[in-house]
């Protein structure tokens, strides 16, 4: 648990280009066992065969649809430790505090409907307008090597993060229906010291 907070409090800040969206689009069908993003031991991983028989453009949205589901798990998770340790001062909604808002998915129910409605808005116009995407004044000159070995580092971490909010999910909503079920009364057991 703590690798995998690390790692992700590593990999939140990234914010690089992939390669792969700036490929140019072919009609031949390609492979893509050698793209950024296969690493030993698992090597190329494509259970249900979506890179077979597609073009450069194709496997270049699917790159990008997963850096920016990496992205968004990595910030899920960061949103879900840290009201376990941090409640923000004052009120989420008139008469409603921060404080009184459950963590995890007991939280749910404790949102006003009119907070779900900003919320689902905001998440649509980001990804409908493309805000918050490539910012080309903020990324780093670097070499060729150590802007591929970043760019792989970010994919890694986006992965590891999509795996850590759907187990913290999981965790949290077994917990959620039967308190207690492992023993634990808090969410985050491995760092007991944030407590």
């Amino acid at each position: 648990m703590k690798l995998a907070i690390a790692a992700l409090l590593a990999g939140s800040a990234a914010a690089f280009t992939s390669s792969a969206s700036k490929a140019s689009s072919s009609a031949l069908k390609m492979s893509y066992e050698n793209e950024l993003g296969t690493i030993s031991p698992t090597g190329f991983f494509d259970p249900l065969g979506l890179s077979k028989n597609i073009d450069a453009e194709t496997f270049a949205q699917y790159r990008t649809a997963e850096l920016k589901h990496g992205r968004v798990a990595q910030l899920a998770v960061i949103g879900y430790i840290v009201p376990e340790i941090y409640k923000f001062p004052g009120e989420i909604a008139p008469g409603l505090k921060f404080a009184d808002i459950p963590n995890g998915v007991a939280a749910i129910d404790t949102v006003p409907t009119l907070g779900w409605a900003q919320i689902f808005f905001l998440i649509g116009a980001v990804d409908y307008y493309g805000i918050l995407g490539s910012f080309p004044a903020g990324q780093p000159d670097l070499e060729p090597e150590v802007l591929e070995k970043r760019q792989l580092q970010e994919l890694q971490h986006g992965r590891l993060a999509m795996l850590a909010i759907l187990e913290l999910l999981r965790h949290d909503s077994q917990n959620f229906v039967s308190p207690g079920f492992d023993g634990y009364d808090k969410l985050i057991t491995g760092l007991p010291f944030l407590y």
